[in-house]
């Protein structure tokens, strides 16, 4: 390590990786003042100082099919970055998640005998379990997210703690639901159905058409309810085109003031259970990378909060189930204040908050307990 500070490389290839590791980058400037972030992300990432290499419009893609698709960028990505590790005299290498990419900028970076932290573990326990050994190979300390990853992993040789979910390190938001209503240009008296599907372009363009039809048959059997579309950052606008709701920023607070929600599985679901909100989860998937997936994937549900709750709280609909039809009577007894669905769903979504806290409790402060594990490795922890 320099004597003006750590040079840092931090890895993120989607939305929830930049948002996650704008949280660490703050964490680790807080410790480290004279630090020099570098490495791939989004905007999040960038505003908090991080350079970035390549950004999430070329690095969010999901799926097999997909992949091979951006193979070339993924080759040429590969070789800036490891000439990046040399030319930068890197300290300390932090995978976000992101593990088709990750894995290997690890094994890079041990070969290199730089220290990895690998934050937001890959999700091992539910399929590819033989990148345990790359972990325990590789990484010199995983911080995970989820409270079952720890044993899990450390029963594997994999040196995993757990530091709870960075998710609950956001500020809750602040204001009446009237505020928020008139912000958005929604009727703070009727009932809202937040929308959410996807963060990646492809999938936006995968679930928005069954997602609009969907709660267009909300409407037509509850004309009260308002569907909204949330946006992440990094969508190009064209991908909503055809839809007739309003679209407001993910991070506006529309699932905190939403009745229900129809999310695309992912972190978007632990977002909503986090949120108290009702929700049905659905995904679908080049037709291809789903019967690959079918035969790898090993988990009892798709949602993660269902997994962390060890039930289905929220209903789960994929692939050819995520109909319109099905989708849209899943959620009007969500949208109905006095359904026994919904007051029994609410009280499980507190149960998901709880596992997901580090010790237990409301907690957050995943970004200072992963800023702390990173201090070690760098030798700067007391």
């Amino acid at each position: 390590m320099s004597g003006t500070g750590p040079t840092v490389f931090l890895a993120a290839g989607e939305p929830s990786g930049d948002l996650h590791g704008a949280g660490l980058a703050r964490a680790l400037r807080a410790r480290f003042p004279d630090a020099r972030l570098l490495g791939l992300g989004g905007s999040r990432m960038a505003a908090e100082g991080v350079e970035l290499l390549a950004g999430l419009e070329d690095l969010a893609v999901m799926g097999f099919v997909e992949v091979l698709r951006h193979l070339p960028f993924f080759l040429d990505l590969k070789r800036r970055v490891w000439a990046a590790l040399e030319s930068e005299r890197v300290d300390l290498v932090v995978p976000i998640d992101y593990p088709g990419f990750n894995l290997r900028l690890a094994r890079r970076a041990r070969e290199r005998k730089i220290p990895v932290l690998y934050y937001i573990s890959p999700q091992v326990w539910a399929w590819h379990s033989s990148r345990t050994r790359d972990l325990a190979r590789d990484a010199d300390a995983v911080a995970v997210v989820l409270p079952f990853e720890e044993k899990f992993l450390r029963n594997r040789g994999v040196n995993a703690t757990f530091v709870g979910h960075p998710l609950l390190d956001i500020p809750r938001r602040t204001g009446t639901h009237a505020e928020w209503a008139a912000s958005v240009g929604v009727d703070p008296d009727r009932p809202v159905l937040a929308l959410f599907p996807g963060s990646r372009p492809h999938e936006i363009r995968r679930h928005l058409p069954v997602f609009r039809e969907a709660a267009a048959r909300v409407v037509a059997r509850n004309p009260a309810v308002q569907p909204v579309i949330g946006t992440p950052p990094e969508a190009p606008p064209g991908v909503y085109d055809g839809a007739p709701w309003p679209r407001v920023p993910s991070e506006s607070g529309l699932l905190e003031h939403a009745d229900a929600a129809l999310v695309k599985s992912g972190t978007s679901t632990l977002e909503t259970a986090l949120a108290g909100t009702p929700g049905v989860v659905a995904y679908r998937m080049n037709s291809l990378s789903y019967a690959l997936a079918k035969r790898l994937v090993k988990v009892s549900h798709i949602a993660l909060a269902n997994l962390i709750a060890e039930e289905r709280v929220f209903p789960e609909f994929v692939q050819d189930e995520a109909a319109p039809e099905a989708l849209a009577a899943a959620l009007l007894p969500l949208l109905d204040p006095g359904s026994p669905e919904r007051a029994r769903m609410i009280s499980k979504l507190a149960r998901v908050r709880r596992r997901l806290a580090a010790g237990g409790g409301e907690g957050g402060g995943a970004a200072e307990r992963t800023a702390a594990l990173a201090a070690r490795l760098l030798g700067a922890d007391g």
